[in-house]
């Protein structure tokens, strides 16, 4: 199977793409993913570049979905076919969350998912939502639920509220659509008219170019 990996930290052109062993069978409790997308996030970015200190040779992207195309004995959540998308934080099940313990998060910590095929426990994939594309599920449990937890879980939010995202990256989008979706006043800025006015497109009611409106008056 084809395969990504990581040279040694420090940039793009150290990435490797590579021809490796198909993965075999599951043992217990794991499960075989056809891995059909993968999205990028900053914080891949920020591995590959060196920003984010990982081993040689670690295959990158801390996202994917894909098809479960084998279980192993005991595993009781998924059965082949199944539409499926990784979680950042694959040993957080319950209590509060692990955000400070990078040592099993895919891409960082261990190898991720630029990669066709890879097993893994099944408690380190959730079903993905119905009707969604490989690639939109991918999206979903790094910049999807990092808005949602900043949001909903910390933040409390309710209709009426006014929330400020700053930028157009994967999680300012979320946080846009989320809180419009919840009827929150939001207020969008980025140094560009063009991501500006795909923000208003989403539905941003206040727009801030910070380079032409460094007072901040919104338009």
């Amino acid at each position: 199977m084809k395969l990504v990996t990581l040279a040694s930290p420090g940039g793009l052109d150290r990435l490797r793409l590579q021809e490796h062993d198909a993965p075999g069978e599951p043992g217990p409790g794991e499960i075989r993913v056809r891995i059909h997308a993968s999205s990028l996030n900053f914080h891949d970015y920020g591995v590959v570049s060196g920003g984010m200190p990982t081993a040689e040779g670690r295959i990158p992207m801390s996202d994917g979905a894909g098809v479960v195309e084998a279980v192993g004995e005991d595993v009781d959540t998924f059965s082949v076919g199944d539409s499926v998308v990784s979680t950042f934080f694959p040993t957080w099940l319950t209590g509060p969350a692990e955000v400070g313990d990078f040592r099993t998060v895919p891409g960082d910590g261990v190898d991720g998912y630029a990669r066709e095929a890879v097993i893994r426990p099944q408690t380190w994939f959730t079903h993905a939502p119905r009707g969604y594309s490989h690639a939109q599920a991918a999206t979903l449990t790094t910049a999807g639920l990092t808005a949602w937890r900043a949001l909903v879980v910390e933040g409390g939010l309710k209709a009426g509220d006014s929330v400020l995202v700053l930028g157009t990256g994967g999680v300012s989008i979320f946080a846009l659509q989320f809180a419009k979706a919840m009827g929150a006043t939001v207020i969008a800025t980025s140094s560009s008219d063009d991501k500006l006015a795909r923000l208003e497109s989403l539905g941003a009611d206040h727009t801030i170019n910070y380079r032409t409106h460094p007072s901040g008056a919104p338009r």
